[in-house]
């Protein structure tokens, strides 16, 4: 009889370990499509005048800037800087947006890194471990 129940337990976690194993390859094969949609990522903003444009990759790099030549009609630098600084801070925030959305839609639902990723609390990141650490805690204590 021991053997019997020492057989199905076996065999419940190796069926275990094969839907998680199952779950790190595709998430495994899922960074590497990431990686290739961040690499190709480019957000491109106009300033309200369309004299301006700013493109930035995923992490908020700077790939460009393109002035209209009417820009020049116009002698004030400081307002010329402005535009520009706005422009491509707009680009940097829909970067990281889009990013936050690539990223998101690789991981598993319900993941801390999710949660983290919409709200910047770093309290999601470690919840998961948290509460296996309580529970191992509790279990021992």
């Amino acid at each position: 009889m021991a053997e019997r129940v020492d057989r199905d337990a076996n065999q419940a976690l190796r069926a275990r370990f094969d839907e998680v194993y199952g779950q790190y390859q595709r998430l495994r094969s899922g960074v590497d499509d990431l990686r290739t949609e961040l690499a190709a990522l480019r957000v491109t903003e106009r300033s309200d005048d369309g004299q301006v444009t700013a493109t930035v990759g995923a992490r908020g790099e700077l790939i460009s800037v393109e002035l209209a030549g009417e820009v020049y009609h116009d002698r004030d630098h400081n307002a010329l800087s402005r535009k520009i600084t706005m422009t491509v801070h707009r680009a940097c925030a829909r970067a990281a947006t889009a990013t936050q959305e690539l990223v998101v839609a690789h991981l598993p639902a319900g993941s801390g890194s999710v949660e983290f990723l919409r709200t910047g609390d770093f309290g999601a990141l470690f919840g998961r471990a948290d509460a296996v650490l309580r529970r191992e805690d509790e279990r021992h204590g």
